[in-house]
């Protein structure tokens, strides 16, 4: 089992990614650091090699799938995670190490919102983008996570091997903050430096179809992790709508005692009847989130005691 573990996703990074891995070098001796290359074309990993990282493969596109193999395969008492474009400083790996091993942080987010990154990145409609989804999380999650879509993160063991990577694109940040808050995991923020990126060096991140991707996996989360939420929101909807449609046809029936349009009052009695349906299957689903988290508790005392038993293979083996 490494100390700390240095993991970087590349895809199509040769411009970048000696000088990540030689900065994370300096700045961790103690780390060993990891490439893994995602399907690049242009020696991304060859250049990594010869930096001083051991250089992995996965084969399906996308960053969520490389950070689940990441996830799978190597074992660390600390993981650093940095994407290879060298716009996260190296020297705030140390801070980020700390919180982590010393004062037992579960993730640790690069905070880039709070310093340059709104003068830095030149990129169209992201800074909205980032400042909008932190919004949102924070505001539906009742959490304060200030950089929800940092590539910049530290953590541990424990949320490494419990983390269900289900993302398979860039939308798996979002995903990790979600995930560390309805856990009730232990999250520090560091406030972090950005740069943007150097001269020749193209990001993969498309700001429209990624950031509709982004909010979808929010909703998506929101549903999974809020079931009494998302569903009372649509029974209060649902209710609302109804009885805006329903009011007239009362009204009438109060003036005159009859009903003419009775098409609209047996829609309404069936909207009002999904309204209760949704409310009750927000309860049902509720019910089931609690006894999940119940169990992932258990599983995650399982993975405290392995991860003391590996400890302990290994300072025997020394």
């Amino acid at each position: 089992m490494d100390e700390i573990a240095v993991l970087i996703p590349c895809f199509n990074e040769s411009k970048t990614i000696e000088k990540v891995v030689r900065d994370f070098r300096k700045a961790l001796p103690e780390a060993v650091i990891y490439v893994y290359d995602n399907n690049s074309n242009d020696g991304t990993d060859e250049i990594a090699r010869r930096a001083g990282a051991q250089v992995r493969y996965e084969y399906q596109q996308g960053k969520g799938n490389v950070i689940r193999r990441m996830f799978r395969e190597v074992d660390a008492k600390c993981y650093v995670m940095v994407d290879g474009d060298d716009t996260y400083p190296a020297e705030a790996a140390v801070q980020l190490c700390e919180a982590v091993l010393e004062r037992s942080a579960d993730m640790v987010v690069g905070d880039r919102l709070s310093s340059s990154y709104f003068e830095e990145n030149k990129r169209p409609f992201h800074n909205m983008g980032n400042s909008l989804v932190r919004k949102a999380i924070n505001s539906m999650f009742k959490s304060d996570i200030r950089d929800i879509m940092t590539g910049y993160r530290a953590f541990s063991y424990q949320f490494v091997k419990s983390f269900p990577v289900l993302s398979k694109g860039f939308e798996i940040e979002t995903e990790m903050s979600i995930h560390a808050i309805d856990k009730n995991m232990r999250v520090e923020n560091i406030v972090i430096q950005y740069r943007d990126r150097p001269e020749g060096s193209v990001s993969k991140l498309n700001t429209y179809s990624d950031g509709i991707r982004v909010l979808l996996t929010i909703l998506r989360l929101y549903k999974n992790y809020k079931p009494m939420g998302f569903f009372t929101w649509i029974a209060a909807l649902l209710t609302f709508v109804s009885t805006i449609f329903l009011i007239p046809v009362l009204k009438q029936y109060f003036d005159t005692g009859l009903v003419e349009r009775f098409p609209t009052l047996i829609v309404c009695c069936f909207v009002y009847l999904s309204a209760i349906q949704a409310f009750f299957a927000g309860i049902t689903l509720s019910t089931m989130k609690q006894k999940n988290m119940q169990d992932y508790e258990y599983n995650l005392t399982a993975l405290n005691t392995e991860y003391k038993k590996k400890l302990k293979e290994q300072e025997d083996i020394k």
